[in-house]
């Protein structure tokens, strides 16, 4: 089973920077396409950036392009997300999980697997 835990989330003005890290436990991180995952407030999950299992295929959500930069270290297990010019549509609980590459949809790697606790990311003036 993949266990993820995000941080790195927190209150930044419009046009401000946040960086996003995911840790991943276990020996199975470089075995899965992974990504983030925006649940803005009343809304469901929402592919951001998934990437392949070498880190050089990517893909990212229309909203994010040129502004988001995902990114991994197999050996560290862990998962980036860099997030500039942000928008006060950004706003939500980030989450990292598994991801379908083409769809962008989460992937479960196990039956009892779901959402982490994710991490905060509030822009506002």
């Amino acid at each position: 089973q993949l266990q993820l835990v995000e941080s790195g989330g927190g209150l930044v003005q419009p046009g401000g920077s946040l960086n996003l890290s995911c840790t991943a436990y276990g020996s199975t991180f470089a075995y899965y396409p992974v990504g983030w995952f925006q649940q803005a407030p009343g809304k469901d999950h929402k592919g951001v950036a998934c990437l392949d299992t070498s880190g050089r295929s990517t893909k990212y959500a229309d909203s994010v392009k040129g502004r988001f930069t995902v990114s991994r270290d197999n050996e560290k297990k862990m998962l980036y997300l860099q997030m500039k010019s942000l928008k006060l549509e950004d706003t939500g609980v980030y989450y990292c999980a598994a991801c379908h590459l083409e769809t962008m949809e989460a992937m479960w790697t196990s039956e009892n697997e779901s959402w982490g606790q994710g991490t905060q990311v509030t822009v506002a003036l």
